[in-house]
């Protein structure tokens, strides 16, 4: 096996560890939510700590369920990686159309 290889399969693995180790131990368990986003933690404990706090501004838009609220979250993400998937591409392709460099050793 290449040595590229080895690493791209650990680094693989460890992804899945890290996405697979808070499920597996039980972390946040004791939660109501137990893996609800940081900003909405945040607007608890802002609100716990100061009952009379007034927000600045309202969202735009507000969606009707969190499940909409995922939805437009995996849209945004899969658009993003499309997006650099497609740079990326022109990247590689551009590079690897530019012409050879020509031999530069002096004999």
């Amino acid at each position: 096996m290449k040595r590229f290889t080895r690493i791209n399969l650990l680094l693989l693995l460890a992804v899945v560890a890290l996405a697979i180790a808070p499920l597996v131990l039980g972390l946040g368990d004791a939660a109501e939510e137990p893996f609800i986003g940081a900003d909405a933690l945040a607007e608890q404990t802002i609100i716990e700590d100061h009952p009379d706090h007034e927000p600045w501004f309202s969202s735009i838009y507000e969606p009707p369920s969190g499940e909409i609220e995922s939805g437009l979250f995996a849209l945004q993400a899969a658009l993003g990686a499309g997006f650099l998937g497609y740079y990326f591409g022109v990247a590689r392709t551009r590079a690897r159309q530019r012409p050879a460099d020509t031999d530069t050793s002096v004999g």
